[in-house]
């Protein structure tokens, strides 16, 4: 688990070279501008970066979760704003190509994954965010069709995304009336809020995804004739991987943030010697170097138990979600902490780093709801050895 295999090592570079020169020149000046690259999202997608763990078949890329957090490591060493849509987009692209028709693989696979299509995923709304069973968006049949009417809030890529998969309550309340739907970008009924201004994660759009009458042919329902109903399960189960790849964008934003503060420290002379030869400081550097390798082997192995199907999954994700994007946004406040004053300006991208992974503690379930997922698993283990 923990030695790489010449194809894992090929996979890993290949991220980190794209990383290193695409993304990381020009991540500054993109959050600085608010500038949405999707010109360089089609590069990765050429590199089998949009549709990850995808089926070959339909033109993904059929590699493995814990390929996936990999390179979500390496990308947002660069650039954990943009790797974090780069999840997002995989997280659909991975829900339509396990619960999607064959119509509906072979329409958006090979789109999404090149990345000439970008897709978005909208389950938030300004009333239900932590309780995803409490969706109000409403979908009703009227024929061949279906009509939306309702607001998703939050939602990442709204506005410049091609496909939004929503989730649309179509029976009755709680998590059994729900389904979910692809709606393309220029359905009419369909339009989109201003983009938000944010505290970061500024080099992607976020904003509201608003359905008014919007129709969609019956087959835009996913999952196909079974579909009904079932949409409150394809989004729990597309958040596990969701979770640790988030998750993984905060390891690497903090792996680079550990990496120019200890640059920092051993360059910068104060008290007649360098800072790294206080042994607080380097205390500071231990605790940041042992919180990333410890939040690194804890989404290993979440990744491996989803690729292996193993019953206790959904709880070891929920448990890499939160204590790797605690752990690492205070590695890098941490980093910032140890250059001082020259943390806080923009050109030493501290407080970008910063900034980014902060959300990350919310989206994908926030780190309280975590809590409550691992919480569950934990009382159902100790019932059952009662």
């Amino acid at each position: 688990m923990f030695e790489l295999d010449e194809d894992e090592r090929v996979i890993t570079e290949t991220a980190a070279a794209f990383a290193a020169k695409r993304l990381a020149p020009h991540a500054l000046e993109w959050d600085e501008t608010k500038h949405f690259p999707t010109d360089v999202l089609r590069e990765a997608g050429e590199l089998g970066m949009g549709a990850i763990y995808c089926g070959e078949d339909v033109g993904g890329s059929g590699l493995r979760r814990i390929d996936a957090v990999r390179i979500f490591e390496e990308l947002s060493a660069a650039d954990p704003a943009l790797a974090s849509f780069i999840s997002i987009h995989n997280m659909c692209a991975w829900m339509i190509d396990t619960y999607g028709s064959q119509d509906q693989r072979k329409t958006w696979i090979p789109r999404l994954a090149g990345m000439e299509a970008l897709a978005s995923y909208c389950l938030t709304e300004p009333g239900a965010g932590s309780d995803a069973s409490a969706v109000r968006t409403k979908a009703v049949r009227d024929g061949d069709e279906w009509v939306l009417d309702g607001v998703k809030q939050f939602i990442s890529g709204a506005g410049v995304s091609d496909v939004y998969l929503v989730i649309a309550r179509t029976g009755v309340d709680g998590p059994k009336g729900l389904s979910a739907f692809l709606i393309e970008k220029d359905t009419p009924g369909l339009s989109f809020g201003a983009n938000e201004a944010k505290m970061g994660w500024n080099t992607q759009p976020t904003a509201q995804v608003i359905m008014e009458g919007a129709r969609v042919p019956a087959d835009a329902m996913l999952g196909g004739l079974d579909g009904e109903g079932a949409g409150f399960g394809i989004a729990m189960n597309g958040l596990n991987g969701g979770r640790i790849n988030i998750a993984a964008s905060s390891l690497g934003g903090a792996r680079t943030a550990h990496e120019k503060a200890a640059g920092y420290v051993r360059d910068r002379q104060a008290f007649g010697g360098a800072l790294i030869d206080e042994p607080t400081i380097r205390f500071t550097l231990a605790d940041m170097a042992t919180s990333l390798e410890t939040s690194r082997m804890m989404l290993w192995r979440a990744a491996s138990a989803l690729d292996a199907g193993s019953p206790d999954k959904v709880e070891l994700c929920a448990m890499a979600k939160l204590y790797v994007t605690d752990a690492c946004f205070d590695v890098a406040d941490s980093a910032l902490q140890l250059h001082g004053g020259y943390g806080y300006l923009k050109e030493y991208g501290l407080e970008k780093i910063v900034r980014d992974l902060r959300v990350h503690r919310i989206l994908e379930g926030t780190n309280e709801i975590m809590r409550v997922v691992i919480g569950r698993a934990e009382a159902a283990r100790a019932r059952a050895a009662g």
